[in-house]
């Protein structure tokens, strides 16, 4: 038996604040670990900090959701048990998805709270990547699509897993300085560039 942890993060982000003014809901980030120590936090997500569209399959430490003056971070966690084999396709899929050319899907996590979000292929987001570890471990079966999971709706689904819920800290250990690189315009810009026209290529011919 393994386990796997399934970590909802309230992230002190200027986007994090607006979506929890609308949802009322403190968490607005979640990714997977592959042990208890919590550091290394496999996700969907932004690489740099002030580069949202700079974004896709990460590996997260702590000191990027506990950056600057920040010294911790809310968190809930759920642990999941799985099975050998089902940790090994856990595993597979996390592999697949570094190396496989996924782009992040903004759109779907732009839309979720007004359309419960959508498919585009070879693309994923925070929500999509964490609810298909899910499903794979074998623990809860998934009622709809794996995209339209929420991570609220996965708060919910996954509550007779929880853990722990508080604060976890950064430690003197945790120093990533190069997610804190320094905001350029023109690198914003060809970020969004870059991200956006592949991925509306693949929503339009659905490749």
């Amino acid at each position: 038996m393994r386990y796997i942890y399934i970590v909802l993060i309230k992230a002190h982000t200027g986007l994090g604040s607006i979506a929890r003014r609308f949802t009322h809901y403190p968490y607005t980030h979640i990714a997977v670990c592959l042990d208890k120590s919590l550091t290394d936090y496999i996700s969907f997500s932004r690489r740099y900090h002030y580069y949202p569209f700079e974004a896709g399959f990460t590996h997260e430490y702590r000191d990027y959701y506990a950056f600057g003056e920040h010294k911790d971070f809310k968190a809930k966690v759920f642990r999941l048990p799985v099975e050998d084999d089902a940790y090994g396709r856990i595993l597979s899929f996390i592999e697949e998805r570094e190396n496989g050319g996924y782009l992040f899907n903004v759109y779907s996590m732009a839309t979720m709270p007004v359309i419960g979000g959508f498919r585009i292929a070879r693309a994923e987001n925070c929500m999509s990547f964490t609810a298909q570890v899910i499903s794979l471990s074998g623990c809860i079966p998934l009622k709809k699509p794996y995209w339209r999971y929420s991570i609220k709706d996965m708060d919910i689904l996954l509550s007779n897993y929880e853990l722990f819920e508080g604060r976890i800290s950064k430690r003197e250990q945790d120093c990533h300085p190069e997610y804190m690189q320094g905001f350029c315009i023109k690198r914003y810009l060809s970020g969004m560039m870059r991200l956006l026209l592949p991925l509306t290529k693949r929503l339009i011919f659905k490749k």
